[in-house]
């Protein structure tokens, strides 16, 4: 009994772990991405591959409103896949926030590293994406940056829509890159 006890305790420990990792390796199928209130007419193909026609970056302002509407999203659950009020992963977070903004973007992680420009991380400004590696050495999530060394996310399915620190242990050590995409 003593035996059998440690095996489920094993088991319920990797489980913990699986559901602790971030969004993308959740092996959630990405639904459709819903166009939000004010969001282009053009349709978001999920898992699009090519770069999308990104607006112009008109300053501080735009980042600033796409940092606002993403904390207004904090305590909406995790949902694997998820691209909707109902739930968000992180990469239907980003692109929700951004095409309320006008902003197409691919459906997941790794397309979304692909778009808008490369930024070092200590000149990250609002808005900008900042990418993680969560399990072995491609991006697999992502955030909003807020400001300072601050960003928001749809981290797990134990979680909902927060803020978080990238000086963080577990985030700081796992920061893969930031992108510009306005």
């Amino acid at each position: 009994m003593h035996s059998r006890a440690r095996a489920l305790a094993g088991m319920a420990l990797l489980a913990a772990i699986a559901s602790a990792a971030a969004c993308a390796s959740s092996g959630a199928r990405p639904q459709p991405f819903p166009s939000p209130p004010d969001a282009p007419d053009a349709p978001i193909t999920p898992g699009a591959r090519s770069s999308p026609s990104l607006p112009e970056r008109t300053g501080h302002r735009d980042g600033y409103q796409i940092a606002s509407a993403a904390l207004q999203l904090q305590g909406i659950p995790y949902r694997p896949g998820g691209s909707d009020l109902k739930g968000f992963d992180c990469s239907g977070l980003v692109q929700y926030v951004l095409a309320l903004h006008g902003v197409a973007v691919p459906r997941v992680v790794r397309d979304q590293f692909q778009v808008g420009r490369r930024v070092r991380l200590d000149d990250l400004e609002p808005g900008d994406l900042v990418f993680f590696t969560t399990e072995g050495r491609a991006v697999s999530h992502v955030g909003i940056v807020i400001g300072g060394d601050r960003f928001v996310h749809a981290p797990n399915a134990r979680g909902t829509v927060r803020i978080d620190s990238l000086t963080s242990g577990y985030w700081g050590d796992r920061v893969a890159g930031a992108r510009r995409v306005i």
